[in-house]
């Protein structure tokens, strides 16, 4: 028994070393080919003896994620093995991370309520007119649905994105627009396009968080800037851009998510003439265009695509299943995108892009979205106010979409709140999954259109 737990001991040392290790590598504080701290210095750090570092290091070669260099010691491996995206960064709010919120929503069953997602249920979608778009698209010729479409995309489609982006006075004509499976496709396809392992980029805090873990995945530098009612707090970008010369900048089009502002003409045009000075591009996320009743100003309209990548999709108004986005921007850029699409994707979803081009040309769908904007403008003043009674304050009354980004009662913890919320079958988004800076632990963000009187006595039992 004695030796037993000599051995045990043993080894749970040389799994510590081999750990801090394999956590160095994937934070990229030890990039791949440099060398490894000698066996003597990992094991005085460590507080184990040389044997424990040396059969740490030796497993790790086995494992593939380092080499041995005879004479000259130990290097990380230039195939290492593939990341952890939880593991990456700082994990100050612990269970709580990027890809937390949408963990939870994507896996909950049909018993759980989720006020936490992004999206609106699936009673709230255009069923008919997507059931009469499929019988539709059944009856066409046998290329559209057996054959890899074109690699821009279906041309009637784009033709169709180009009108409404001029409606919000956005001019990006067809050959300007590359179609993509979805939103995040679009964006991890820019990334792929604009940036190394390394850059800066640039999202607003709280921001989206599924930026992060995108970015996460393509082992980039994130710095934040402060959102303000009226868009990014200038000041701030301007130190931001100087301090840390980032690459590129992400951000939403229209209705901001998670807080629901919207952008101001004054805040936008100092923006762009920031990103001008300092050589930076930047990324549009348009996804929640349909929802405004007017449209806010576009960081692509006042730019003309020139330093503005507009992207969107269409999965929050017509259906998460149909799975289809695109791109808008300039020239050259959407000629270098097709091929990065063919190298990765090989041809377009041609199917979907018939369906969502069939279902937004239909007469009914502009019906829906008149529809669709009364029940959101009903549900957010329904839910503020049941909010409020909570002693849950709104950080602003958004003019349009379906997000409430709210301030809690004093003292409580929204990550905490989040998994007690859990246990009762209730998905949470608590604030600090949208915070680079991890300062929005008192916020929590409520989809409206998401929620039930159940929704409230869970969060008035926890309170």
């Amino acid at each position: 028994m004695v030796e037993e737990a000599i051995q045990s001991k043993s080894a749970s040392r040389i799994d510590r070393v081999m750990l801090t290790i394999k956590k160095r590598i994937a934070s990229r504080a030890l990039p791949a080919g440099s060398k490894l701290p000698s066996v003597r210095s990992i094991a005085g750090s460590l507080q184990v003896s040389v044997s424990t570092a040396v059969e740490a290091y030796n497993r790790l070669v086995a494992e593939g994620a380092i080499t041995a260099r005879p004479g000259s010691g130990f290097y990380v491996a230039h195939q290492t093995a593939p990341m952890s995206l939880s593991a990456v960064g700082p994990r100050l709010d612990r269970a709580i991370d990027p890809l937390w919120v949408s963990r939870q929503s994507l896996e909950a069953d049909g018993y759980n309520l989720k006020p936490g997602c992004g999206w609106l249920p699936a009673s709230w979608f255009p069923e008919q007119i997507i059931r009469k778009a499929l019988r539709n698209v059944s009856r066409s010729e046998v290329d559209t649905l057996s054959n890899y479409g074109t690699p821009l995309g279906l041309g009637p489609l784009r033709q169709l994105i180009s009108r409404r982006l001029v409606e919000r006075e956005i001019e990006a004509a067809p050959d300007q627009i590359l179609l993509t499976e979805s939103g995040t496709q679009a964006i991890d396809m820019l990334c792929r396009f604009l940036l190394q392992p390394g850059d800066t980029v640039l999202v607003d805090d709280p921001c989206y968080f599924n930026f992060q873990a995108l970015l996460r995945a393509h082992r980039v530098k994130i710095a934040s800037v402060p959102y303000t009612p009226a868009g990014p707090d200038v000041e701030s970008f301007a130190s931001v851009l100087s301090q840390e010369n980032p690459r590129l900048y992400i951000t939403n089009a229209g209705i901001h998510n998670p807080t629901g502002a919207t952008l101001s003409s004054a805040v936008a045009h100092r923006v762009l003439k920031l990103a001008d000075q300092h050589g930076m591009i930047i990324i549009e996320d348009d996804i929640f265009a349909d929802f405004e009743h007017t449209p806010a100003p576009r960081l692509a309209g006042f730019d003309g695509l020139d330093r503005v990548i507009e992207i969107g999709s269409f999965s929050k108004t017509l259906s998460a299943s149909a799975r289809c986005g695109y791109i808008a921007a300039r020239p050259e850029w959407i000629e270098e995108l097709v091929n990065l699409k063919i190298a990765t994707t090989f041809g377009g979803a041609r199917l979907n892009e018939a369906l969502v081009y069939t279902v937004l040309s239909d007469r009914g769908y502009r019906k829906h979205i008149d529809s669709l904007r009364q029940k959101l403008e009903k549900a957010r003043h329904h839910v503020a106010a049941r909010l409020r009674c909570l002693g849950i304050e709104p950080w602003l009354e958004p003019r349009a979409g379906m997000f409430l980004w709210s301030k809690l009662p004093a003292s409580l913890d929204s990550a905490d709140l989040a998994r007690s919320a859990l246990s009762k079958g209730v998905v949470l988004a608590p604030g600090n999954a949208f915070s680079v800076s991890q300062t929005a632990s008192d916020c929590m963000r409520f989809n409206v259109s998401q929620i039930d009187d159940r929704m409230f006595e869970t969060l008035r039992s926890l309170i």
